[in-house]
């Protein structure tokens, strides 16, 4: 991995996406951050794990809303 790549996940995040997809579709996966990738990998799968976890609340609420409710 270069230190631009580093030095761009610190500056850039965007930039630093689009890099590494750059490199992902050349195949050129030795230069690829994989710390941070990994990183960001984890965080996806924890931040989605929230959002199903959160409207699957939101949908009981309401179904529980719906059939106790009075009219």
């Amino acid at each position: 991995m270069s230190a631009t790549l580093e030095s761009l996940y610190n500056t850039d995040f965007h930039s630093w996406i689009q890099q590494h997809i750059l490199l992902l579709k050349a195949g050129r996966v030795n230069e690829i951050d994989n710390m941070h990738l990994i990183e960001e990998l984890e965080d996806m799968g924890k931040s989605d794990t929230r959002e199903l976890k959160s409207r699957l609340t939101t949908l009981i609420a309401h179904l529980l809303k719906w059939q106790f409710q009075p009219e």
